[in-house]
């Protein structure tokens, strides 16, 4: 049996074993494994019950890392994106008052959506069309986002009527102790510490219970938690309130994320093939989309890639069953979801913060020296903070880069694709501007 499983994950040809698989494994799910904590917290504050966040958060992630490791065969776990699960609280559930039911199911229609158009081989061309520094602007901007949705949480940034966003009291035991925490995890990621985003998380709570800042009351949780969220999401009210514009973004922020996380994750592994193509990327992207499905049906944002499978990746993982395993402690983690609550912002602000920091590593990607290139990153990369919305920065984005290769007479047929999706931006910021 043992014996079939290596063939089928081809050990020989890539030079692995069951021990070092299982180890790299592990690493990988003590890089990731914040995201129990983290999204939770996100998720909760558009009015989700936090504890059912938390199984579904556990559930969705050991279903999509399984998936992907049993049918694409590539060390890659999957989890709810972070970025994409602050868009679906902070714009489409509090500043557009959509109910979270309703926007989970917009969640699942584009998880239906990214399954139709895998099948059809459109999402394959759209991956191609996109210029690569706009992706690097991408998921730069969301670094910036998330990290600033952490400053806000810590209360190291407040809103101010005069200059719009100031600085809190740094004084407070709040911001005192995100600081801390930052320092930490930042200490630990420089000494090469698995897992010190978690270690940073749980080291601020314990300080924050030990001074009596924390006040929790135990919660259900569990499997028997699901029921709170599972199966709750809302699929016609998205479909009537014409949500065409959220499915739209929650489809091309996991398109950007997954590439994104499968060049950085193959190309460590020395996994792409000689004319630079990712070997099975029908089968990744097929997992990709099956797990954003299945999250929206157990209560969560979308489900996608991680890059810091590379720890993994780093750790000698280099087939499916890294993934794997990664998957099953997730399945294991879902015991801790009565805890969960236990967690103050002072210590998931820090790790908000710190992720988002290390997402702006892609903007060295940018030929900032070249007008044509650099405007259009600039405008997707600061518009996703500044307008509190992923959608109007990568819609800027790419209006800008259509237009200034138009106007320079640098229009090429074959990027038709990229035109259409401009258009498709344009008329949405029309709509919205006479609604």
């Amino acid at each position: 049996m043992l014996k079939r499983l290596e063939t089928y994950f081809e050990f020989a040809r890539l030079g692995t074993n069951w021990r070092t698989e299982v180890l790299a494994g592990i690493t990988t799910f003590l890089t990731m494994a914040y995201i129990v904590l983290v999204n939770p917290a996100i998720l909760s504050a558009a009015g989700m019950p936090l504890a059912a966040v938390t199984a579904a958060t556990c559930l969705s992630a050991a279903f999509g890392s399984i998936l992907m490791g049993v049918v694409a065969r590539y060390p890659i776990a999957l989890a709810p994106g972070m970025g994409l699960n602050a868009y679906f609280t902070y714009t489409v559930c509090i500043k557009m008052h959509i109910p979270w039911q309703t926007a989970l199911g917009a969640v699942f229609l584009s998880g239906v959506i990214f399954l139709a158009l895998t099948a059809a081989g459109i999402r394959q061309m759209i991956l191609r069309s996109i210029p690569h520094e706009l992706y690097a602007a991408v998921a730069s901007g969301i670094g910036l986002f998330i990290a600033f949705i952490g400053f806000r949480n810590a209360g190291m940034v407040v809103g101010d009527p005069a200059t719009l966003v100031g600085l809190g009291n740094i004084r407070n035991p709040t911001p005192a102790l995100a600081f801390f925490g930052l320092i930490l995890m930042v200490a630990l990621e420089v000494k090469k510490v698995r897992g010190a985003i978690l270690i940073g998380v749980l080291t601020v709570t314990a300080i924050a219970w030990a001074l009596g800042l924390v006040h929790w009351t135990p919660a259900a949780g569990g499997f028997h938690s699901l029921a709170d969220t599972a199966l709750k999401l809302d699929i016609r009210g998205a479909l009537n309130k014409g949500l065409l514009e959220i499915v739209f973004v929650f489809f091309f922020v996991d398109l950007f994320d997954n590439l994104g996380t499968l060049v950085a994750v193959t190309k460590r592994a020395g996994l792409i093939a000689a004319d630079h193509s990712i070997p099975r990327l029908d089968r990744i992207l097929f997992a990709d989309a099956s797990a954003t499905i299945f999250g929206s049906l157990t209560g969560t944002s979308t489900v996608t890639s991680y890059v810091e499978s590379t720890a993994g990746v780093a750790a000698g993982g280099r087939s499916g069953v890294t993934a794997i395993v990664t998957g099953l402690l997730f399945l294991g983690a879902i015991g801790a979801a009565p805890f969960v609550g236990i967690v103050p912002p002072a210590a998931t602000a820090p790790a908000l913060i710190l992720v988002g920091s290390l997402m702006l590593a892609t903007i060295t990607e940018i030929r900032w020296t070249d007008p044509l290139v650099a405007v259009p990153s600039f405008l997707t990369l600061i518009l996703i903070p500044l307008t509190y919305s992923i959608a109007n920065g990568l819609g800027f984005g790419i209006i800008a880069w259509a237009i200034l290769h138009l106007a320079t007479g640098k229009f090429r047929r074959q990027d038709w694709l990229l035109y259409t999706l401009a258009a498709l931006f344009l008329a949405r910021f029309i709509y919205l501007g006479a609604s």
